[in-house]
């Protein structure tokens, strides 16, 4: 990669990440629309502008760090206090949000196109123009607290603004003092916040006026409690903190405070820190607030206009379309230092056995012809086995550091929801659950867009409208479950809804005008196999084209693409209650273990972690039940094929058949195969050209011996065995 080239991957890397934690904070605030934010919150999203600005600024990305640079001035202004959160402000930002995505991509082909970067001007043009300006109260708050004048001389202007407003909604304030050692402070210091912060806001951290003796520093920490002064206590015990509350006088009191300072000589501490103009530990200057009273007059240049009206030449950047990807940029995988020391440890001992395995083979070579000793071969054996543990615990640390949790897809599925409900004028509750559950990142990439096409076409076809819901007895918000859970070597997600289900009526009217099937057929079909025909290619039992959930394509798509994971899906549905996909998918693709079977004189891997069981059956214990051919597994019924069969391979005559019971989700089927040779552990490699849309094979593998032989794709096995003898009635 070029020197260019690996600066524009770190930066969308790096991007990335900046965005995706702007994202989680962005989705907490609005989930808590129409509440008073938290100011941590609020601070978080505005140092994510920030480092975007200065990241895209330093990679030459002028776009971005515009934009950035008109994000960071409103959230400024909102973390001052100098507007209102509202749900335009809030509208703007998650828009703002999609932007920088859209931007991100563009930045990643290295394209730029005039109609995005129309779009970035304009919404930069409507933040700085956007929000209400919040109403000034008559009398400073801050008036009212008794703290010194030096004190609040060195607080920064957001400092300020926190300790305004915890006056004026009358929270306790206290002033915490901690002394600490030189040596480390930092760290009494940092445990200090952590047991503060869930009980109230700190607001200040200021050195302290006091001493902290001869080899130590003190600090006083300006607090607001939200909880009473024995909770306090009993939270700081064990810490060096003294407590001392921060008097408050009525807001009576205050009139008559100014009157009093009013009649003082000019030279108090007010007209010094009105010429001194200091500056704050932020970087900026209190110039407008050189006073404690002059929140009473908003700063000049500071006032904030009306939003623009609907028929403005300034237009919002669109919507992201349906065909928008929620795949990630970057291939980066975040991973822990702790892990990568094990796994060069583990390089670390592999050398020493790669020394000892070079001297047995030296020994052997100088040996020549002379016949080796027992001795050599019992050394030559234990240093192999000491191989291959090193090797299966060097395998588990790489795939452990591949992994990331399904947590990332859910957070964009979030947004999501939350945009286009409001599109389609619904009311929905996304339920997540399972989000800690980890896949193989490639596999997570992979399942993003699966996943959006189905809570697209839930909160299309399956959620009804507010009225529609309330006429039926339902609550008027609906419910779209995303729940994630791991199942052994196999991950089981969960989409779901409390809609009105899919009409089976309708899906068999489509069925057999299009052709899909006949009459006949319908009739023996099971409730099941009669939903699972909603993911034949091109099927929509939808009666017009939908923007929303993919502009009426079907479910064949989903379908394929877990197929190419080797996962299966499957959808449960009832009239009037709801509709659930069922996902099932392994944890990993890069390396697994697998079984390897003889069928017609070739060899074929079955991968073991869909692998039950394997039985034994004679041919006549083989019966036909409705035109399939099953076994009985301990008084169950399991489905049987016969793998040479269904890869058209000549069967051969045998006394006995080897049955591979396989078994994804819910569901169970057993291939009969002529011969077993044992497991090992492979990495398979994806087919090309015209052996890639081959059904059942999911690709090849090396083995040992030099000799390639196929991977069988188990989920599409199960899915050819189910409808072989459907297709053949």
């Amino acid at each position: 990669m070029s020197p260019g080239g690996k600066a524009l991957a770190e930066f969308v890397a790096e991007a990335t990440e900046i965005l995706d934690a702007l994202a989680r904070d962005l989705l907490v605030l609005d989930e808590r629309r129409g509440q008073e934010a938290d100011p941590d919150l609020v601070n978080g999203i505005f140092r994510a502008a920030h480092s975007l600005k200065g990241l895209s600024g330093l990679f030459g990305q002028e776009r971005i760090s515009r934009l950035a640079h008109g994000t960071e001035d409103l959230l400024d202004r909102l973390r001052l206090g100098k507007l209102l959160l509202d749900g335009a402000v809030l509208d703007a930002l998650i828009e703002v949000l999609d932007a920088f995505q859209a931007l991100l991509g563009e930045a990643a082909r290295g394209a730029e196109s005039e109609v995005l970067s129309g779009r970035v001007e304009a919404m930069a043009a409507r933040l700085a123009s956007m929000g209400a300006p919040v109403a000034v109260a008559e009398d400073d708050p801050l008036d009212r607290l008794e703290l010194d004048a030096q004190v609040r001389a060195v607080f920064t202007e957001y400092e300020e603004h926190r300790l305004r407003e915890n006056v004026r909604r009358g929270v306790a304030l206290w002033r915490v003092r901690a002394a600490f050692d030189l040596s480390d402070f930092d760290k009494g210091l940092a445990d200090l916040n952590a047991r503060l912060k869930p009980l109230g806001e700190v607001i200040s951290t200021l050195p302290s006026a006091q001493p902290g003796g001869a080899h130590g520093i003190a600090f006083d920490l300006i607090f607001g409690a939200q909880v009473d002064r024995a909770s306090l206590e009993a939270g700081l015990k064990g810490t060096p903190a003294e407590l001392s509350p921060l008097a408050v006088r009525p807001a009576a009191a205050t009139a008559t405070n100014a009157l009093l300072q009013a009649a003082q000589p000019a030279a108090t501490i007010r007209t010094s820190e009105a010429h001194s103009t200091p500056t704050k530990r932020g970087g900026k200057k209190k110039g407008a607030r050189s006073t404690p009273g002059a929140a009473k007059v908003p700063a000049k240049g500071l006032s904030v206009a009306p939003p623009p009206p609907p028929d403005a030449s300034v237009s919002p950047p669109a919507a992201l379309t349906a065909d928008t990807s929620l795949r990630s940029l970057t291939q980066t995988v975040r991973v822990d230092i702790g892990r990568l020391d094990g796994l060069i440890n583990m390089v670390g001992e592999l050398l020493l056995i790669k020394a000892n395995l070079q001297r047995l083979a030296e020994s052997a070579r100088q040996d020549g012809a002379v016949a080796l000793s027992k001795l050599f071969g019992q050394e030559l054996a234990r240093e192999t086995r000491g191989l291959e543990r090193k090797l299966e615990a060097l395998q588990e640390g790489l795939l452990e550091a591949r992994m990331v949790p399904v947590g990332q897809v859910f957070d964009k599925l979030a947004r999501l929801v939350r945009r286009i409900t409001r599109e389609a004028g619904k009311e929905i509750e996304l339920a997540i659950s399972g989000g800690e559950v980890e896949l193989d990142k490639l596999i997570v990439e992979e399942l993003s867009d699966p996943l959006m096409h189905l809570i697209r076409n839930a909160i299309d076809h399956g959620v009804e409208s507010p009225d529609a819901r309330l006429a039926a007895g339902k609550p008027r918000r609906a419910v779209v479950g995303l729940r994630a859970e791991q199942k052994g070597n196999h991950v089981a997600i969960e989409v779901s809804d409390d809609g009105a289900g899919i009409d089976e009526v309708r899906v068999r009217e489509v069925a057999i005008t299009r052709g899909v099937i006949t009459f006949a057929q319908a009739q023996e079909l099971s409730r099941r196999e009669l939903l699972n025909l909603i993911f034949q290619p091109g099927f929509s039992t939808a009666r017009s084209v939908s923007e929303l959930s993919g502009r009426g394509v079907g479910l064949d798509v989903v379908k394929n693409n877990l197929g190419n994971l080797s996962g299966i899906i499957d959808v449960w549905s009832e009239r009037g209650k709801g509709t659930a996909f069922h996902l099932t998918l392994p944890v990993t693709l890069a390396i697994i273990r697998a079984l390897l079977v003889g069928v017609s004189g070739r060899t074929y891997a079955v991968p073991l972690n869909s692998v039950l069981e394997i039985i034994s059956v004679q041919p006549r214990d083989i019966r036909t039940v409705e035109r399939r051919e099953v076994v009985d597994l301990r008084g169950q019924t399991l489905p049987f094929v016969r793998l040479a069969r269904m890869f058209a391979l000549p069967e051969r005559p045998v006394s006995r058949h080897f049955v591979v019971v396989v078994g994804l989700a819910q569901e169970r089927l057993g291939i009969a195969v002529d011969e077993l040779h044992g497991q090992q552990d492979i990495v398979t490699k994806p087919l090309g050209g015209r052996l890639q849309s081959v059904r059942g094979i999911s690709g090849a593998t090396d083995l040992g011996n030099r000799r390639t032989v196929l991977v069988l794709d188990v989920a599409a096995l199960l899915e050819e065995g189910m409808a072989l003898e459907r297709r053949r009635a």
